[in-house]
């Protein structure tokens, strides 16, 4: 009998991630959200069971060192390995802004949350996601995070120039091609994937709602081949 596969999604209670989360318990997977309010974890539990999928909730602040540990803790004593990770969780703060004008309090923050914090997520899970027959990373990144496009004038994204949110997603793609590098003889695939232009609570405006958003992330963490990719809706992101 096929084990069933088992998906921890940071930051699953809202937005992106809830709909991350709604697609892969449709799929067959135990989702598990990570939310850093216990209270939302187990009220969108509750939503994903009115409709029939499984799913349960741990506690996993991205600011917060000691939950990593204790929600790495519970898998292994729940389920005894992890399928598949969904580094979503992530913050904006409106104190970023162009290098001479940004917060450097709050460029320190967003980096400390989206790059610092999610690599400690995924060096507390490692353990379990080598357990896995064929374990799977996916970081929720941003076009923004493109050196590419950030230098060319005639991107849609070059406008959008916040030090601190861009550079921290930049280093999350960092993460993605290092872990390729070396976690490709493991099995385990680490990809980036830019969902697109959607309205969420970060952003406040988009072109896309976050059921259109969950489809890329979704189906990178359930399967494929490629490792070591950054991806938008429309193909490949340059770096």
């Amino acid at each position: 009998m096929t084990q069933q596969r088992i998906a921890l999604i940071t930051g699953g209670n809202k937005g992106i991630g809830f709909q991350i989360a709604r697609q892969l318990a449709e799929a067959g997977l135990h989702v598990v959200i990570g939310s850093r309010d216990a209270t939302r974890g187990a009220e969108a539990v509750a939503t994903l069971a009115q409709d029939g999928l499984t799913a349960t909730t741990v506690a996993l602040d991205l600011d917060a060192p000691e939950t990593r540990d204790t929600a790495a803790a519970k898998l292994q004593a729940d389920h005894g390995r992890l399928d598949v990770l969904v580094n979503n969780a992530g913050i904006f703060d409106f104190g970023d802004a162009v290098p001479s004008q940004a917060s450097v309090e709050a460029v320190r923050r967003v980096m400390e949350v989206n790059f610092i914090g999610t690599l400690a997520v995924t060096q507390a899970m490692l353990p379990l996601l080598k357990a896995a027959p064929e374990g799977r990373i996916v970081n929720v990144s941003t076009s923004l995070a493109s050196l590419t496009l950030n230098g060319d004038p005639s991107s849609t994204y070059y406008s959008q120039q916040f030090i601190g949110y861009n550079a921290s997603k930049a280093a999350l793609n960092m993460l993605t091609v290092q872990l390729h590098e070396e976690l490709k003889d493991l099995g385990i695939k680490v990809n980036s994937v830019s969902p697109g232009f959607v309205k969420t609570d970060l952003t406040g405006f988009g072109e896309m709602t976050p059921e259109e958003g969950a489809r890329l992330p979704m189906q990178y963490a359930l399967g494929g081949e490629d490792s070591g990719r950054f991806v938008e809706p429309d193909g490949v992101t340059p770096w």
